[in-house]
This record gives C-alpha cells, sequence and structure tokens, in this order.
C-alpha cells in the first residue's frame, strides 16, 4: 500500500467521516482512499468553498472534518477559509498535496502560509511514520481545537507503507474536560450569592453538550438572566428569561438590561467587543467573570475581576453544588413582562420604508422568519446586510445558527450554510447573503443543485458594498468603486437549476410561502431588491473594530 491511500485510510480511521474538497493530481489518490473507506466526499466548485463548508461543517457536528486541497494554487485559493477556521478555532484538517522542488511551478512554502494565518502545519515524512503522523494531525485538531495543516509531500505519497502500518491508526482520546479550582469555584460562588442583577453570557465554548442545562439550573438558582455571543446563538431557545444575542444585534430592551448588571459572567466567551459592543453593555459598577477552559483566553479583550479556568459545564455543576438557596435575583416581574414584549427586534415598533420597487429589510426579515419552516438551520455571510438575518431569523437551537465571522470576510455565507446543511439534513438551511458575497460565492450555487439541498438562499440586494457606501458616503467620497448596476440574480440562480423569485413587496413572498408549502424538489432564491438609504444599526460598530 502507497503512503497516500495509507493516509487517507488512517485518516478515517482516526474518526473522519467528512471530507470536502476540489480534486487534482497531487491529492487524488489520497481522496480517493478516503473514499473506499468510508467517508463522505463533497466535490466544491472553488477550495474556498471548500474550507468554508469544512468549517461550518466541523462546528455544526461537533465532529474533525477534512478539506483536501491540490498543492500550490489549492492550499491558496483555500486560504480565506481556512484562516475563518482558525481564527474560530475550528478542529479541521486541512489534507494538503506538497511539492518538494523550488523550482516546480506549484512549489510556495505552505509550512509558513499555515503559520501566517494561525493553523499548525504538520508534515508526513515517511513511510514508516506515515500513519501515525496522519492521525497526530487529527488528535492535534481535537486535543487543541486547531486548524491543522497536514502537508503530504509527493515523493513521499508514492512510497510503499510497512505491512501491517494502518494497524495503529484509532481515533484520538476527546479532549478531557477541565476541572476548575475550587478557590477560583468559591470566589464565583460568592459573586453570585452578592448579585442582585446577574446576567450570563455564553459563548462558542458553552456549545457542548449538557452546558445549556449546568448553565440554565445555575442561573435559575440565582435569579441570573441569559444570553449569548453571536455565535452561541440559539443555546437558551424557548427558557423565558433569554435576552438571545448580547452585543450588536440585541434589541434596545436587552441592551438596557445587560447595562444594568452588576454581575456579568461569560461562560466560554470571549466577551469581546462585538458581544459587548467595545465594553459599552458593561454598567461602571459591574463585576466580570470569565470562564473558559483555556486560562490564555482569560482577560484578553478586557479586564476580568475573576477568571476561572475550567470547562463550563463543570464549572456551572460545581457552583451549583455550593448554592442551595435560590434567588430572585434579576428575574422580577418587571423584567419578565418587558422580556415577554420587547426581547426580540421584531416586536420593536419601526418605520417601514419599503417603496413600489423595494423592500425594507425588517419587513422581509420579519415576514421570512414567519413563512420559513422553525426546523431551520441559518447560515449568513457579512456585509452591511448581515445584522437583519443574525437578528430576525429566529433558531432553534445552538445547532441553527452558524456565524463564519472571525475573519470578517465576504463571501462566505454559502458555503457555510452548505457545510451547516449536510451536518444537519433534517432542518430546512437558510443561506442570509448580501448581493456582492453572493456573485462572489456564486459558483457553490452549483453545489447546492447537485447535492440536491432543499435550500433557501436569501439575498439582500442593494447594488453595492452597502458598508462602505453607508461608511464613506456621509463624508462626500465617490462611491462608484462600490456600487454596482442592477443585476438579475434570481435569473443566475435559474442559470444553476434554482427556482427563483425577485421580491420588491411583501405581496412578492407569496412564491416563497407557495415554495414550502409545495414539493421543494429544486432549491430556493429570493432576490430581495432592499432598500439601501440607510446602514445597519451595527455598521458603526464593525468599523470600529478595524
Amino acid at each position: 500500500m502507497k503512503v497516500a491511500e495509507a493516509v487517507g485510510r488512517a485518516l478515517c480511521a482516526a474518526g473522519v467521516d467528512q471530507v470536502f474538497g476540489v480534486v487534482g493530481s497531487g491529492n487524488f489518490h489520497v481522496t480517493n482512499a478516503m473514499v473506499a473507506a468510508g467517508a463522505r466526499f463533497v466535490a466544491a466548485r472553488h477550495e474556498g468553498g471548500a474550507a468554508t463548508m469544512a468549517d461550518a461543517y466541523a462546528r455544526t457536528s461537533g465532529t474533525v472534518a477534512v478539506v483536501s486541497v491540490h498543492q500550490g494554487p489549492g492550499l491558496t485559493n483555500a486560504m480565506t477559509g481556512i484562516a475563518e477556521a482558525t481564527k474560530s478555532r475550528t478542529p479541521l484538517v486541512v489534507l494538503a498535496a506538497e511539492v518538494t522542488e523550488p523550482r516546480s511551478n506549484f512549489y510556495v512554502d505552505q509550512e509558513t502560509l499555515a503559520r501566517a494565518v494561525g493553523a499548525v502545519a504538520v508534515r508526513v515524512t515517511s513511510a514508516e511514520e506515515a500513519v501515525g503522523q496522519a492521525c497526530a494531525a487529527v488528535g492535534l485538531a481535537v486535543r487543541e481545537r486547531r486548524t491543522v495543516l497536514l502537508n503530504l509531500p509527493l515523493p513521499v505519497q508514492a512510497l510503499e507503507v510497512p505491512d501491517g502500518a494502518l494497524a495503529q491508526a484509532a481515533p484520538p482520546p476527546r479532549r478531557a474536560a477541565v476541572e476548575p479550582d475550587a478557590d477560583e469555584v468559591a470566589a464565583l460562588s460568592r459573586l453570585l450569592g452578592q448579585a442582585r442583577r446577574p446576567v450570563f453570557v455564553a459563548g462558542r465554548g458553552a456549545r457542548g453538550e449538557g452546558c445549556r442545562e449546568a448553565l440554565e439550573a445555575l442561573a435559575e438558582c440565582h435569579g441570573a438572566l441569559l444570553a449569548t455571543s453571536a455565535v452561541a446563538r440559539g443555546l437558551f431557545h424557548g427558557n423565558p428569561w433569554s435576552l438571545d444575542i448580547s452585543g450588536g444585534f440585541a434589541s434596545p430592551l436587552v441592551s438596557e438590561l445587560i447595562q444594568g448588571a452588576d454581575l456579568i459572567v461569560g461562560w466560554g466567551c470571549a466577551l469581546n467587543m462585538w458581544t459587548m459592543r467595545h465594553g459599552h453593555l458593561i454598567g461602571a459598577d459591574a463585576t466580570v467573570v470569565q470562564v473558559d477552559d483555556d486560562s490564555s483566553a482569560l482577560g484578553v479583550h478586557r479586564p476580568v475581576h475573576l477568571g476561572v479556568t475550567g470547562d463550563v459545564r463543570r464549572t456551572a455543576r460545581r457552583v451549583s453544588e455550593a448554592d442551595d438557596e435560590p434567588r430572585q435575583g434579576y428575574r422580577t416581574p418587571e423584567v419578565a413582562a418587558g422580556l415577554a414584549a420587547r426581547v426580540r427586534l421584531r416586536d420593536v415598533p419601526y418605520e417601514d420604508t419599503s417603496t413600489r420597487e423595494r423592500i425594507d429589510p425588517r419587513t422581509l426579515s420579519i415576514a421570512l422568519d414567519d413563512i420559513l419552516p422553525a426546523a431551520r438551520v441559518v447560515g449568513v455571510d457579512s456585509g452591511n446586510f448581515m445584522g437583519y438575518p443574525s437578528a430576525y431569523l429566529s433558531v432553534p437551537d445552538e445547532k441553527g445558527f452558524c456565524f463564519t465571522q472571525a475573519f470578517q470576510s465576504i463571501g462566505l455565507g454559502l458555503a457555510t450554510t452548505i457545510g451547516a446543511a449536510l451536518a444537519q439534513p433534517d432542518r430546512l438551511p437558510v443561506a442570509a447573503l448580501g448581493d456582492g458575497g453572493a456573485l462572489m460565492s456564486a459558483v457553490e450555487l452549483d453545489t447546492v443543485r447537485r447535492l440536491g439541498l432543499p435550500m433557501v438562499v436569501v439575498v439582500y440586494d442593494d447594488e453595492a458594498y452597502g458598508a462602505e457606501v453607508h461608511h464613506f458616503g456621509p463624508d462626500g467620497h465617490p462611491l462608484d468603486t462600490v456600487r454596482f448596476p442592477p443585476t438579475d440574480i434570481a435569473a443566475v440562480g435559474r442559470g444553476y437549476g434554482f427556482e427563483a423569485v425577485t421580491v420588491r413587496t411583501r405581496a412578492d413572498l407569496k412564491a416563497v410561502a407557495d415554495w414550502v408549502a409545495g414539493p421543494r424538489s429544486a432549491p430556493l432564491l429570493i432576490d430581495a431588491k432592499v432598500v439601501a438609504d440607510h446602514g445597519s444599526w451595527w455598521l458603526e460598530e464593525a468599523f470600529r473594530g478595524h
């Protein structure tokens, strides 16, 4: 057996069952070996899409995925998706063929490329070590929650592995849960006991099994309100004390309640500029606690009064074990009444600015939220529009919202939704895109159609890179470089085999309701011509973060 086949089979034996990619000569044999070993291969139309699909699949499924790419340009094409995965600490293996001869057209320093975006680079160095090194790459991704580039040099691929080499291939042990220090648990318990208006903000680190139950039980005891960062949206769906998202996508009432907290506890949450609005959501007298199983993450984005190094579920349970007297805390009748009426942005009155030619994005989003089935998984691209689907489209749980925004790249939303859809096949996938990101990634509409996904693609079409229009326009700068002539995006969708509808008014959405009620034999693209006369409310925050 040659190294290329052994590595592919070893990756599957290590627990990988999903691979995305674009196959060329360099990764042909190893990808086929993975398929032969039982992995599902999804061919993307571009390596950037493949990397993002794999990222979203890993996030939504909780398993390690592989993206397989050709040497040189295959890897460079995938780098934006890899950078997003790396910044999000997604356990992912990037399997890349590699040339070792500097005179080759395909030669680039692939190890340096990986390090430049924060990924870990490893290499298969010999036939004797190939299986162990492939399994070690999966183990590193799982244990350290890292994106790992596994370089597979072409000369090594053709070597013969020793007999019985695959016998050592096995799934790596799961990342060990970090037990919190007893003194830190006691300190957190004391702070909760003293708090009158506690708020819990759960992030990426609270998406694990049993975290919701542990946090809800502790919050119930201390009367804490429950919020999430954007990446954990949906974690507390259905809880009457849930505030939904904290930060730029929050309703005015939610922002007011978080600002009024005297104790904010971030559970597996970075408490970064987005979640805390550059610190404006933290009251002057509020105590801030951060719980994370990685001690290096504590206090990175803002000072904390107490940092607790520990697994979210275990820490919450340990604190619960130390408490036995329930408190009202922030859960007063007045707060309950407010949450029942105004926790969602869609419940906040607004002036509908729709015209005969363009629909208000708020009106559009509210209507879609009502029309589309509740069992959904929503992927969102980046851009001026992104707050509308993020805040107005509800999701059933934390696996219903896939938010690839750590790198703030436009063009990732469609591939994100494809990966999430494959991880959650029992839900309706909804891709929310701006026109810029949609046209940048339109090639993956073919992937949706080939896979037979019953996806809804919503394009918020303002005929511009809206973020730049609304940021630079008020200062009188010329905007020709960021505005575009009208494009029939619905026709583009039909060309790829989608059903498609152009939406200018609320009445046009009947076609969407008809599609939902029908057989859904083809995916649906909604080309929504949205009002473009003002920037979204979160835009100022976004540019402050650059």
